[in-house]
């Protein structure tokens, strides 16, 4: 089981400096997370902008991501992968419910602020490019590791796209751009919990096949 705690390259003594690595960048990604959703949801209301609103709950989500990866560490891999499609589901929903809000603000003919959504847009991209280039390095172990890479990956596009969407509000002086953000969000988000949910439940159906075999002396 320890080849497997870390993901597929850990090896021998060096398992525990990696784990050690992982879990103080895990923490910083937090901290980054949690102050990046108090920034955005501030400015997404003020704003008007629902690309900035989803963008705020994803921080807030990561963040309670990140959470869970911590407190799961150091657990078998079957409670690592029961972590993993929790957040999968997660994603899910966060992609439903940007649906939703996309939805409602086509409905209002909101038009939102586009300078505040490009300089929150450009903090928040800073702020997970640098997320991202910290857990490069762990973006292919568990599903536990996958989920907060994919995450993260989902992140730095998903900034880029509100940048994009600020320049439209700019140019066409519409919301449509600020709507076509959110819902491609929505559908990074649900594309990424398939992928979590499904590497997760095939990690969990080998452990249980595990555990089912009968065992020879």
């Amino acid at each position: 089981m320890s080849g497997q705690c870390c993901g597929t390259d850990c090896a021998g003594g060096n398992s525990g400096l990696r784990d050690s690595r992982y879990r103080r960048v895990l923490w910083i990604a937090l901290v980054v997370n949690a102050v990046m959703f108090l920034i955005e949801i501030g400015a997404g209301i003020a704003s008007g902008s629902s690309s900035l609103l989803a963008d705020a709950l994803d921080f807030l989500g990561d963040a309670g991501n990140y959470g869970i990866s911590l407190f799961v560490f150091s657990m078998a891999l079957r409670a690592r992968a029961s972590a993993a499609l929790l957040k999968g589901l997660v994603m899910g929903g966060f992609g439903l419910w940007v649906i939703g809000s996309t939805i409602w603000h086509a409905a209002m003919g909101t038009l939102p602020d586009a300078g505040t959504m490009g300089i929150v847009g450009f903090a928040g991209l800073v702020a997970n490019a640098s997320v991202f280039a910290l857990l490069f390095a762990y973006r292919a172990g568990d599903s536990n590791m996958r989920s907060v890479w994919i995450c993260t990956r989902n992140d730095v596009i998903g900034n880029i796209a509100v940048l994009l969407a600020a320049a439209g509000v700019f140019g066409a002086k519409a919301g449509w751009p600020d709507l076509l953000v959110a819902a491609v969000m929505a559908g990074l988000a649900l594309q990424g919990a398939f992928v979590v949910i499904a590497h997760a439940r095939t990690e969990m159906r080998r452990e249980t096949g595990k555990n089912a075999s009968p065992s020879h002396a």
